[in-house]
């Protein structure tokens, strides 16, 4: 056989992760805190049913449904995404700066197609959202981490960080951060779009939770800040509307969103028309800010146990965050416990995890005792008897 491609083995070992993140996700057997998969319950089966036998009937729409579409998306569906998720977040836009995606990750992939070459650096957060890193290791390009502390990006390493490597991009998950959970400061998302601008730097804003808030106050979005159009804006309809329908977009400077669609037309032309028509109906017959309200409440709900759960179970010395939205729990277990070996243990009794070690890049040594607790895919009696198990399994092996 031909040999593989430099990136093929660039990627290897994120890959390798990458591979076994979804299994436990849709084992119905195990009691599944690994995986960002959102609860069944939040899926608005009977809305989209509803919807979808009244689009497929219509000669026009269902027509349209089932047709080729354009590369941009449909106009319905960016307008909805304009006036109903931009506005209110501060970010002012109209629909040409809009780019319908196929799930939210497509952004970085075809931010990447256009401006990464191999050998170009992009600075990350430490720890950082590994499925990003794994496409950033596809494109050949040097990851390099930057310091955080509770409320995320430290500017000031940030800045030190540009200086010393001149990256092209700097990506970071601003709000209820994958996988700490923690949120940038209103001050640290003005800073970082005047580096970009003032370091001609892409600064990659993905906050797909950002809508995901249960408690606090809503912060501006980096994007809004930007006065250079050096931010670029990557979300999801995976945590709001449905994980299987693969649509996400991209918010950017018109110019940007030409060369993104262009990178698209070479990969896939366009992402699906029959769930871009079913999302755009959802958001027009007014059916989203009732579904949001929701699944906040349930996720609210599912939150609180974990957090009681994890104060009550498990071993003293134990640190995490409390994150006022989003799906995640970052915890750092008493030194001494490796989350990778435990979670060896933990299967065994069908109960699985994110150890968090491999989240970590370049840094030696770090993160072993760390994991990632997903609350919002487990039924709240599973959060009990699963947090309470995995508490005595610390426990044991501690002593």
């Amino acid at each position: 056989m031909p040999a593989y491609a430099n990136r093929v083995k660039n990627m290897k070992d994120t890959a390798l992760y990458m591979r076994g993140l979804f299994g436990g996700m849709t084992n119905p057997d195990i009691i599944s805190f690994g995986g960002g998969a959102p609860a069944p319950q939040a899926l608005p089966a009977d809305i989209i049913q509803s919807i979808a036998c009244e689009v497929l009937a219509s000669d026009n729409r269902g027509r349209e449904a089932l047709q080729y579409s354009s590369t941009f998306g449909l106009k319905d569906l960016r307008q909805a995404i304009v006036s109903e998720l931009l506005a209110p977040a501060g970010v002012t836009a109209d629909i040409d700066n809009v780019l319908i995606v196929t799930g939210g990750l497509e952004t970085m992939n075809l931010l990447c197609q256009v401006y990464i070459d191999p050998g170009d650096v992009i600075l990350i957060e430490s720890p950082a959202f590994i499925h990003c890193i794994d496409i950033f290791n596809m494109f050949e390009a040097r990851s390099i981490p930057c310091q955080c502390d509770d409320i995320g990006l430290v500017m000031e390493d940030v800045e030190a960080k540009i200086k010393q490597y001149r990256p092209k991009m700097i990506y970071t998950v601003p709000t209820f951060h994958n996988p700490t959970g923690k949120t940038l400061t209103a001050q640290r998302r003005k800073r970082l779009a005047e580096l970009g601008s003032e370091y001609d730097v892409i600064i990659l804003e993905d906050d797909p939770y950002r809508d995901i808030r249960y408690s606090g106050e809503a912060l501006p979005t980096i994007k809004s800040f930007d006065k250079t159009g050096h931010t670029v804006m990557a979300n999801s309809f995976s945590k709001m509307f449905s994980p299987g329908s693969r649509l996400g977009y991209a918010v950017a400077e018109k110019d940007l969103i030409l060369l993104l669609m262009d990178a698209k037309i070479a990969t896939n032309s366009h992402s699906s028309s029959l769930d871009q028509v079913l999302c755009a109906e959802f958001f027009k017959r007014g059916y989203y800010q009732e579904h949001h309200k929701k699944i906040c409440d349930l996720y609210r709900q599912r939150r609180d146990i974990m957090l009681e759960c994890i104060e009550k179970f498990f071993p003293q010395g134990t640190k995490y965050t409390r994150p006022d939205g989003g799906f995640y729990i970052w915890v750092k277990l008493p030194d001494g416990l490796d989350s990778e070996k435990l979670l060896v243990e933990a299967e065994k009794q069908n109960i699985s995890y994110l150890a968090g070690k491999s989240w970590f890049v370049g840094e030696e040594n770090v993160g072993s005792n760390t994991m990632r607790l997903n609350f919002a895919n487990a039924k709240e009696e599973n959060i009990r008897y699963g947090i309470e198990t995995l508490g005595k399994l610390f426990a044991e092996k501690r002593k």
